[in-house]
């Protein structure tokens, strides 16, 4: 029996030479005119289309089936052939890659303030408050909470618990104690930023709140030269439609700060979090590794994106009536947006990129999705797929789920926590929950986090119908390397700071003696405990250098890494700014 080929190389390298027999010079030359004759007849036959996936299959009498016996998904067995052949040897990933990073053990969150970080009884001026009234879904109105604390650290000032957006498009009435526990979140930031639940009295009055709003992305001396002069003539300041609002790069304690907000701070209240962990256990009892996909297929995000999927007049009818509700939203190249990689892959698409990246049918997936568009038999390609297919709703029973069912951000709470634990996450887009559970799965860990590489996928999947499968799956994983979220995909510094908070993000080095952060190149002094102190920098507030030269807010154009592996897309809230404010909420989460 011949070697069997290594996992992980390409082929011809790392092989065991074969035994040479000696043939006679006749029977070499029949051996060599057979070989000729039957290569001239595969070379001339078409290739015929797996009837799951719609691929060319490798030669006329295969079909492709996954191995059940093999728990990485990484061989392809032809059925009638018996022949297996390992899809595996192509690109980046192996079997245990599949789940983990092999790099991520090297790296930490951490989220530590240096020693000259004072404490919010020292920082904290009396008759200074911040009302912040957030705005979109449950993830938008995460980014503005993150920041309404950093900016009340900024103003040192009090800050009065968010108040979450009940009148937008998502129409959800819950209120900040409804969805994350109050008082953790009071308690964990003491040391911060002061924090109070109600507005402050004066007199057995509630003391009357000046009303303003600061651009986007202003920076640290955009909040002291606009809010301060106001807070202190005014004592209370109410900042409304606050989401984006803050610079997106900040001294180093300030990312920090975030950080401990963001990732330890908001803790989801305790019926919200025990029914996620419930789903989360039901999706390990069916495996130990489970996949989780947040789909975003709905109507009004294809509609808004302008893109087309085959659906004939039906479909540009149907999504045209849905544009036409914002009269400013203009019309895109459907063909072009593909192109640019601007376009959510369809279900399908997704299920096929996961099953060419190694993925086997019977891995569980968990979708986290509203609305899809064209229902279950749009659907039905990404469940022949992945048979093993489940949604909160199938997971939960009905009186589990009706506490919530009345309240989008709590339901969207609750597919935040499974897709939080989940093994492997895919973002089907560039919304505010991809980019803060990518983020955060960075912090914690690197855990496997999937961004389809749309622009250069495009053109694979239009020529799919005539590739093998095991090509089309040695492309897949050449396209999606360094989209799969593995450390230093991006370049510190790059990016959306909630999708890449890299200031809070440390690598281990010298055998685990000492850590530094990936943030920046200064050496930091060791302490006691082997770990790199924050660097010292001059007395608070500190101003980064766009900041420095007279900057008021943030001209961050160059957000996305250019030439690097990351895609080279505007943030969302760049691409509907000029369009209309509820496009903004609809499509943000």
């Amino acid at each position: 029996m011949g070697q069997p080929r290594r996992r992980g190389y390409p082929h011809g390298h790392h092989h065991r030479c074969p035994r040479r027999i000696a043939l006679p010079a006749a029977a070499l030359a029949l051996l060599f005119l057979a070989v000729s004759l039957l290569s001239v007849s595969l070379l001339s036959a078409p290739p015929l289309a797996d009837p799951r996936t719609g691929l060319a299959t490798s030669s006329s009498r295969r079909f492709l089936r996954r191995d059940p016996t093999n728990g990485s998904g990484g061989e392809l067995e032809g059925t009638e052939s018996g022949q297996a052949f390992n899809v595996a040897t192509h690109g980046w990933i192996g079997q245990d890659d599949l789940w983990h990073s092999k790099l991520a053990s090297n790296f930490y969150g951490c989220c530590n303030s240096s020693s000259k970080y004072l404490d919010s009884s020292i920082t904290t001026q009396p008759e200074r408050y911040l009302i912040v009234v957030t705005s979109g879904g449950l993830n938008q109105q995460r980014t503005g909470i993150v920041d309404a604390v950093v900016a009340a650290r900024i103003l040192n000032a009090t800050l009065v618990v968010p108040k979450l957006d009940q009148t937008s498009f998502w129409k959800d009435s819950s209120n900040f104690s409804e969805i994350f526990d109050i008082d953790w979140f009071i308690s964990f930031l003491a040391k911060d930023v002061k924090i109070i639940k109600e507005p402050p009295v004066k007199g057995g009055k509630v003391m009357k709140p000046y009303k303003m709003r600061v651009p986007r992305k202003c920076t640290p001396r955009c909040y002291l030269n606009r809010v301060l002069p106001a807070l202190l003539k005014k004592h209370v300041i109410r900042m409304t439609k606050y989401d984006y609002r803050l610079s997106n790069k900040l001294d180093t304690d300030l990312q920090k700060l975030r950080c401990r907000v963001n990732y330890h701070a908001l803790r989801f209240t305790d019926p919200i979090q025990e029914l996620g962990e419930r789903l989360i256990q039901r999706m390990r009892k069916k495996s130990r590794y489970f996949v989780a996909l947040h789909l975003r297929f709905e109507p009004d995000m294809l509609a808004f994106s302008g893109c087309y999927y085959g659906g004939g007049e039906k479909e540009r009818r149907e999504l045209a009536a849905i544009r036409r509700r914002w009269r400013t939203l203009h019309i895109r190249d459907p063909e072009k947006g593909r192109r640019q990689g601007r376009c959510p892959l369809t279900p399908e698409e997704v299920g096929l990129m996961l099953r060419a990246l190694g993925y086997r049918s019977d891995v569980p997936i968990y979708v986290a999705s509203g609305e899809i568009y064209g229902g279950e038999d749009t659907l039905a390609p990404l469940k022949a797929l992945f048979p093993n297919f489940h949604t909160k709703e199938t997971l939960s029973g009905d009186e589990e789920l009706a506490p919530f069912l009345k309240f989008s951000s709590r339901m969207a709470a609750i597919d935040f926590i499974v897709c939080d634990e989940s093994d492997a996450f895919v973002a089907n887009n560039i919304g505010n929950m991809a980019k803060i559970l990518a983020g955060r799965r960075r912090y914690f860990g690197h855990k496997r986090t999937i961004r389809p590489n749309s622009k250069q996928l495009y053109p694979l999947f239009m020529k799919r119908g005539n590739m093998s499968w095991d090509a089309f799956s040695a492309q897949m994983r050449i396209i999606q390397k360094g989209y799969m979220g593995d450390p230093m995909e991006i370049t510190p510094g790059r990016g959306e700071f909630h999708a890449n908070p890299a200031a809070c993000i440390c690598e281990k080095t010298s055998g685990n003696s000492v850590a530094k952060s990936i943030y920046r190149s200064n050496k930091e002094p060791a302490n006691d405990t082997g770990i790199r102190k924050a660097v010292v920098g001059p007395p608070y507030p500190v101003y980064t250098d766009e900041e420095a030269d007279g900057s008021d807010t943030e001209d961050d154009q160059d957000t996305t890494a250019r030439g690097e592996m990351i895609d080279a897309e505007p943030d969302d809230d760049s691409v509907v700014r000029q369009e209309d404010p509820e496009l903004e909420e609809i499509l943000s989460d």
